[in-house]
């Protein structure tokens, strides 16, 4: 067997380990599932996850790392069109929103990260999201129309704020809500962003 072979065949079954947990963290939790289950729905020895996974932790730091809306969520938002920094903006909301939206299950991953290690994992991608943040903030202040005097770092945290409050209260709310709570709400949601509540 080639070594080309060998590890393709690693990757496969690392990526059936990361598959099956990611399904048993989300449907039991990350204390509801043992690294026993995570191989018996991967069809193999439990052994075999020891030899691409040091704990179960490490299990779940690469499914929520892997997971995470961030990967689709930055390149989504980097691409936003407008010529102003009203339009810019708004695609970009939209453009997360759809991100976001491939990934439904994601709150229960970041609940597990939150609640069971304190953003620990989070820490990592924050070195990698941030630059590239940045960017975005500096490609917002050079379109068309004018800022307050915020710091960036400000923004970013305000935008990706406001937006995860946005689809908490889609989750907390749900399909029972009656329009006045749905209709256009991030159309609202980003209006908050740019102008306040303020009359002014």
């Amino acid at each position: 067997m080639s070594a080309a072979t060998s590890t393709s065949k690693g990757e496969l079954t690392r990526s059936s380990i990361i598959a099956a947990a990611h399904n048993l963290f989300n449907t039991q939790g990350y204390h509801g599932t043992s690294m026993r289950q995570i191989a018996k729905d991967t069809g193999i020895a439990l052994g075999g996850i020891y030899n691409h996974f040091d704990s179960k932790e490490d299990v779940f730091r690469t499914v929520f790392l892997e997971n995470h809306p961030y990967l689709e969520m930055l390149p989504a938002i980097e691409s936003a069109q407008g010529d102003t920094i009203e339009e810019l903006v708004r695609d970009a909301a939209n453009q997360m929103l759809a991100s976001i939206n491939r990934k439904p299950d994601f709150l229960n991953l970041m609940f597990i990260e939150i609640v069971e290690f304190k953003s620990a994992h989070t820490h990592e991608l924050f070195e990698t999201a941030f630059p590239r943040g940045m960017q975005i903030v500096q490609r917002i202040a050079e379109s068309e129309g004018s800022l307050r005097t915020i710091p960036a770092p400000m923004l970013i945290r305000a935008f990706v704020g406001l937006f995860f409050s946005y689809h908490l209260a889609e989750v907390i709310i749900g399909e029972a809500a009656t329009p006045e709570f749905r209709d256009n709400a991030m159309d609202h949601y980003v209006d908050i962003l740019l102008y306040g509540i303020l009359e002014t």
